[in-house]
């Protein structure tokens, strides 16, 4: 089974997170896949004819439940390789979305925490449900959502990143929307498929190369072509991990 499925019709393409029992939680695997489909819609959009639309989903009743935190237990500053791999491959999965050609939305159907959260962020839409779980609580466990603080400060503003990341904790997919980090969020989850694929649909309509010129030059207007300060957030993110505040809280956690 792959973890990450890529369904192309016509001018629309469905990019899923296919590790439901784990909530789509982001292992060295899921990345791989991810990065994966992401190289192939690049080289699909770029042509002539190819899908103007990408919308990602998770498989399940999570969008992506964040890094695999499990999988870091037992990091150090003298073998933090694993959460190295992870937090750098997550940055350049978010630096490859943001800079496809294609306009994408994210439907975060179910949960949507930590870089799960982030992925939704970097995409040029993102639309969620009322009841759904989004946020960033990274700093409750005592890891730090650098890697992907880049991408919420240019969705939300500085100023509300500061009261997001900071804070910690959970939102419901209506207080995210209204704090910026959902462009809407639809009463339930029906009405969000039907919302994302009539604007799916409203999009595709539009002209591919004014599409694809108009999203570039909105990446440079917001400095999402600096790819530097995501891997630095990257770095960032795997030194705190390594640490003993870290460790042992996810000890506590999950040990």
């Amino acid at each position: 089974m792959s973890l990450a499925t890529l369904d192309v019709r016509g001018s629309i393409a469905t990019l899923t997170l296919n590790r439901p029992e784990q909530r789509n939680a982001l292992s060295l695997d899921l990345l791989a896949a991810l990065a994966e489909c992401v190289e192939e819609l690049k080289a699909r959009a770029a042509r002539a004819g190819g899908p103007k639309v990408v919308i990602v989903r998770g498989e399940g009743k999570s969008f992506c439940a964040g890094m695999d935190l499990k999988a870091v237990l037992g990091a150090s500053a003298a073998d933090n390789s694993l959460a190295e791999s992870l937090l750098g491959g997550l940055a350049e999965l978010t630096i490859e979305i943001r800079n496809l050609p294609a306009v994408v939305i994210a439907q975060a159907q179910g949960a949507a925490i930590g870089g799960g959260c982030g992925l939704t962020c970097v995409c040029d839409m993102s639309l969620t449900h009322d009841a759904a779980k989004v946020g960033f609580p990274e700093v409750d466990l005592a890891v730090c959502p650098a890697v992907v603080a880049p991408w919420v400060v240019r969705k939300v503003g500085a100023g509300r990143a500061r009261q997001i990341l900071l804070r910690g904790g959970l939102l419901s997919g209506a207080e995210g929307a209204a704090m910026g980090l959902f462009d809407r969020s639809l009463a339930t989850v029906e009405a969000l498929e039907d919302e994302v694929a009539t604007l799916a649909d409203r999009i595709a309509g539009g002209g591919q190369l004014a599409l694809r010129e108009t999203k570039r030059l909105l990446n440079d207007l917001d400095g999402s072509t600096d790819a530097e300060i995501v891997r630095r957030g990257a770095a960032t993110s795997a030194s705190v991990v390594a640490s003993e505040e870290a460790q042992a809280a996810l000890r506590s956690r999950f040990g």
